[in-house]
Parts: C-alpha cells; sequence; structure tokens
C-alpha cells in the first residue's frame, strides 16, 4: 500500500514544529542538569531568545520552500537560531559563560541538522524502497 505524499506546506509545518521542540529539549536538559524550580518557565526563560532566532531564521531565509535542507537551511538556522539567541541572552544579563556557548552551540547544530539529516535518509530510503 502506497501513501500518499506529504503536502509541501505540511511538511514545512511539521519541519517548523520539530524544530521548535528540539529548542524547547535544548532548554529542558540544559535547564534538568541544573535542577531548578519552576521547570516549565525556566524552560521557557532558557528557551525564549533561541526561538526568537529559530523564527527569525525562518522568515528570513523562508525556510518553508526547502524545510528539510540540510545545506544551507539546516546549517543557517542553526547559525541563525544560536547567534540571535546568545545575542538577545547577552542583551538581556543572561549567562554567557564559555562552556554554555560550547554546548549550547554543540547541541543545537546536532538536533537542528541532525533531525533533518534523519528525514532525508528515511525519505530516500522510502524513494528507493518504492523504485523496487
Amino acid at each position: 500500500m502506497q501513501s500518499s505524499p506529504v503536502s509541501p506546506a505540511r511538511t514545512a509545518a511539521l519541519a517548523a514544529v520539530v524544530d521548535l521542540a528540539v529548542v524547547l529539549a535544548f532548554a529542558a536538559t540544559g535547564r534538568a542538569t541544573h535542577n531548578l524550580d519552576s521547570p516549565v518557565l525556566g524552560v521557557l526563560a532558557t528557551a525564549w531568545p533561541f526561538v526568537v532566532g529559530l523564527a527569525a531564521t525562518w522568515a528570513v531565509l523562508r525556510l518553508w520552500r526547502r524545510p528539510l535542507s540540510v545545506w544551507p537551511g539546516g546549517v543557517l538556522v542553526w547559525l541563525g537560531a544560536y547567534v540571535i539567541g546568545m545575542l538577545l541572552r547577552w542583551a538581556t544579563g543572561g549567562g554567557m559563560a564559555t562552556p554554555f556557548l560550547v554546548v549550547a552551540l554543540g547541541t543545537l547544530g546536532v538536533f537542528l541538522i541532525g533531525w533533518r539529516a534523519v528525514a532525508l535518509g528515511v525519505r530516500a530510503g522510502r524513494r528507493a524502497a518504492a523504485a523496487r
């Protein structure tokens, strides 16, 4: 049984939701290691600058046109979320410790690029299976 292809609009919406989820997961993971009060508010307080960076990058790049691309989309959304997020953290007095800068760069990169690479691999595997 062959499934119908997902519409481009739905793909873009799902990609945006996954990007938001991975940024929230990044913030939640960091907050969990510090065992701070009010976990939900703490996650949102940590995540908001990166969510703004993510949204701004999606808008500037018009990422909905190619939401699954690793290059340039995934790489640029990673760097945009990171750079804008860190600038907003700095501007609002958020922590800028070197370990956080390094961990955030790596984690956001793995999350925002990684899920796209997996999705493209799954998509390619399905196409190859359907061609057989």
